[in-house]
């Protein structure tokens, strides 16, 4: 028997400065109830899904943006998604900031299976941007101010009737971030993501923003055999336009489904977790033919760190 399970990408269109968390609540409820009528068991939300991208604007005081952090999860606000997500029976991954109650400030994701119970949490690791104002900037990028990056590395969560990990946004241009999770068999990966198509240091790579977030999970999905969903917040939000074209890859590399709008869109597949094995127990088969022995030795000839 094969292992089919339907895989969804909640896509988001732009969130005001001024919308409400009850607002954005109403919108992922309305993309469960299209996930529910697709057949869907496994419905990714994207990166800060609850607000508006708040690092691209400078607040003096740190503690400036603090009313768009969560400080437990599900709360007040969002409960109704939870509610109603175990009602359909209907697991989700969500994107959204997370204020600790020793006051750490995390960009976290939390996965949550069809019966309600929270089996996963992720807070980003690769922060890109800046840490101080930058005037001359258009918008800025101040993740490196608001969040601080985790120790806590890439795990995977046995659910969902398969092996499941999660990133965020940056987290998706770097190959270990696939690796690691990789080397633990993992089967889904569901990756959340705001990304802006103006990039400061180097306008020249604004014409390939979708090549790129394109390319890296293809090739991490092929490399380490495992589906990935890449789910975006796009548009024009405030001013600033982001990338949209939320995806679903399968292990062969292939994108198997995309989303056609910059909005609020389903995108939807029913994937078989066995074809992850077509590429894990062949041309990838880590235990085969990976040898990383080799690469600390040349490490060790050249005197380069290898992790």
């Amino acid at each position: 028997m094969t292992r089919r399970i339907t895989l969804g990408a909640g896509q988001l269109g732009p969130i005001s400065k001024d919308e409400s968390r009850a607002a954005v609540v109403e919108r992922l409820i309305a993309l469960l109830h299209q996930a529910h009528h697709a057949g869907v068991d496994l419905l990714a939300f994207p990166e800060l899904a609850l607000t508006t991208f708040f690092p691209r604007w400078y607040t003096e005081d740190l503690c400036g943006h603090d009313h768009y952090y969560e400080k437990e999860m599900p709360n007040a606000a969002t409960q109704p998604l939870f509610d109603e997500a175990l009602r359909l029976k209907i697991g989700f991954s969500l994107g959204y900031a997370e204020l600790t109650p020793d006051g750490h400030r995390y960009n976290t994701t939390i996965l949550v299976e069809r019966d309600g119970s929270i089996v996963g949490r992720y807070r980003k690791v690769h922060i890109p941007g800046h840490e101080e104002d930058e005037a001359l900037r258009p918008f800025q990028h101040l993740e490196r101010r608001y969040f601080e990056e985790s120790s806590e590395g890439f795990n995977v969560h046995r659910c969902f009737d398969g092996i499941v990990g999660m990133a965020t946004c940056n987290d998706r241009r770097w190959p270990e971030t696939y690796r690691e999770m990789g080397l633990q068999g993992v089967e889904v990966i569901l990756i959340g993501y705001n990304t802006p198509i103006f990039y400061a240091p180097d306008p020249g790579q604004n014409a390939l923003a979708g090549f790129h977030n394109q390319l890296v999970m293809q090739a991490g999905a092929y490399q380490n055999g495992t589906w990935v969903i890449g789910v975006a917040k796009g548009g024009i939000e405030e001013g600033v336009e982001s990338l949209a074209q939320s995806s679903i890859i399968a292990p062969s590399g292939q994108v198997v489904a995309q989303a056609v709008s910059n909005g609020d869109e389903l995108v939807s597949v029913i994937a078989d977790l066995d074809w992850c094995a077509n590429y894990k127990e062949t041309l990838f088969n880590f235990a085969r033919y990976r040898r990383p022995e080799a690469y600390q030795r040349i490490s060790n000839q050249k005197g380069v760190m290898l992790p």
